[in-house]
């Protein structure tokens, strides 16, 4: 999106992966596939995971060697949050951030390990996860160039895209992974 710290994306498990894939093979521009473990941290000072829905998070992550740090903020709108602030940086030694967070009292609170397919499709990137411990995920976000977006239409957008590719019974979740493996007895699903 033209405005990089502001990101539009949706979390849906999907009944049937394969007619998206083959779609995606066919129309879409294969990006990569990544191994990605993600290390999500609070700070003690201030424990992110101490509201529901959690709207904040910080995440440390290596993808096949490349190392990022990340902090989200999610708005909330009736608990379905459609976007979230994102600030995102590159980082040489994950070693070292991690203990100059150490430092500054964060824990580490959960790690999400998942295998990441992605592709680019008109104004979108799909990312097929396979998460271990969870399963089979469809993330979809917003690349497009509209600042003036509406997250509302965009998330609608993405929802019927999926149901016209025909992935069969579509379950939207608005939390993520970090959330379903803290606190999976919490995890709501809505049916789209």
């Amino acid at each position: 999106m033209a405005n990089s710290n502001i990101e539009i994306e949706i979390h849906v498990n999907i009944e049937n992966s394969r007619p998206l894939i083959e779609f995606l093979k066919k129309n879409g521009d294969f990006r990569s596939e990544k191994h990605q473990i993600d290390e999500y941290l609070s700070p003690a000072h201030r424990d992110f995971l101490k509201d529901r829905p959690v709207k904040e998070w910080l995440r440390l992550r290596d993808a096949d060697g490349k190392y990022s740090i990340n902090y989200k903020n999610w708005h909330d709108e009736n608990e379905n949050g459609h976007y979230c602030d994102e600030f995102e940086a590159r980082v040489e030694s994950i070693d070292q951030i991690r203990k100059i967070l150490s430092a500054l009292n964060f824990k580490s609170v959960v790690i999400v390990d998942k295998l990441r397919k992605i592709w680019t499709y008109k104004k979108y990137e799909v990312a097929v996860d396979s998460v271990r411990g969870l399963g089979d995920f469809v993330e979809i976000e917003y690349i497009g160039k509209d600042e003036n977006a509406d997250p509302e239409k965009i998330t609608e957008e993405m929802i019927n895209f999926l149901k016209k590719v025909g992935c069969g019974k579509i379950t939207r979740n608005h939390v993520g992974y970090p959330f379903f493996m803290l606190f999976p007895e919490e995890a709501k699903y809505e049916i789209c």
